[in-house]
């Protein structure tokens, strides 16, 4: 049985977790990993809380369904801690990636988990900082990237250029911004 890796992605509607869950998938599968990319999709508006899940593997991913035990668990909004389960389902060794000001050992404290590894970045403050609006979900794909390794750094920029060119034909201030951002955010993340 190949091994699948899992990623929970929490947010607010409005904040970007389908579009990265979408560009991150498209992202690895060009580097020839089978991947899967997909919203939980509900009654959600602005600002309420949604769920966006990857699955990658090496081999065929033969599961659909939501993520219910994820390795990896990204949040964007800091606001749902203790209002979204995010530990729910996670094993010890999970990797958590929260967009915050908080350092991971206060994270890891609010959390209540003892194990498992804990990233943070000023996700909100390097998007303004870099795309002039507070949309968290480029810099967590940086953060990401620099958590698990996944994907070699300069490919996966490569990747992303190619898909926000695609997106933002007519805005290259819009590309630059993003990848500015991912930059940043892949060196400025902080480890516990």
């Amino acid at each position: 049985m190949a091994k699948v890796l899992e990623i929970r992605w929490h947010a607010r509607g409005g904040q970007g977790a389908k579009t990265a869950a979408l560009m991150l998938a498209e992202s690895v599968a060009e580097m020839g990993k089978y991947v899967q990319g997909f919203p939980e999709y509900g009654p959600e508006r602005m600002g309420a809380p949604i769920q966006a899940f990857n699955r990658i593997s090496d081999e065929p991913i033969y599961i659909h369904s939501n993520v219910i035990n994820p390795n990896i668990v990204i949040v964007l909004d800091p606001t749902l801690i203790g209002k979204a389960n995010v530990t729910e389902g996670v094993p010890e060794d999970g990797i958590y990636i929260i967009n915050t000001t908080k350092t991971p050992a206060e994270v890891r404290e609010m959390l209540g988990i003892k194990s498992g590894k804990i990233y943070t970045l000023d996700a909100n403050q390097i998007s303004l900082e870099t795309i002039g609006r507070a949309i968290p979900n480029t810099p967590m794909m940086g953060a990401f990237i620099r958590a698990t390794g996944i994907i070699p750094f300069d490919q996966f920029m490569t990747h992303m250029r190619e898909q926000l060119s695609k997106k933002f034909k007519s805005k290259p201030e819009v590309i630059e911004g993003n990848l500015k951002a991912i930059e940043r955010a892949y060196r400025e993340v902080n480890a516990e």
